[in-house]
């Protein structure tokens, strides 16, 4: 998946769950977080944009499994458009060649 895709629909995640109605907003917040920790567990370090954008990309069946876990009694809390987009678009901040909004691009 190209990163300029991937970064659309991870944006657009962020949006949905700003959006989310305020009653919500706890369990959401609850499974973004478990979903950032597991990406974090899964790329460890140091990592690049393009690297997130080939792990979405690969599938994220697994996000979605974590989401019910986390949150069993709320499927609205599954949605992979919000719950999913969001947390890589949160983890992307933490990308090597991300800062600012942006993402850095190497002139090599």
């Amino acid at each position: 998946m190209s990163f300029a895709n991937a970064i659309y629909q991870w944006q657009q995640g962020e949006r949905r769950l700003k959006d989310a109605p305020p009653e919500r907003s706890a369990v959401l917040e609850r499974v973004v977080g478990v979903l950032v920790s597991e990406l974090r567990r899964r790329l460890g370090g140091r990592f690049s944009s393009q690297e997130l954008a080939e792990l979405y990309g690969s599938g994220t069946g697994w996000c979605l499994q974590l989401a019910m876990k986390t949150a069993p009694e709320e499927p609205w809390a599954w949605e992979a458009g919000l719950v999913v987009d969001a947390a890589f678009a949160r983890y992307l901040r933490e990308a090597s060649d991300y800062a600012g909004g942006r993402r850095a691009l190497s002139e090599a």
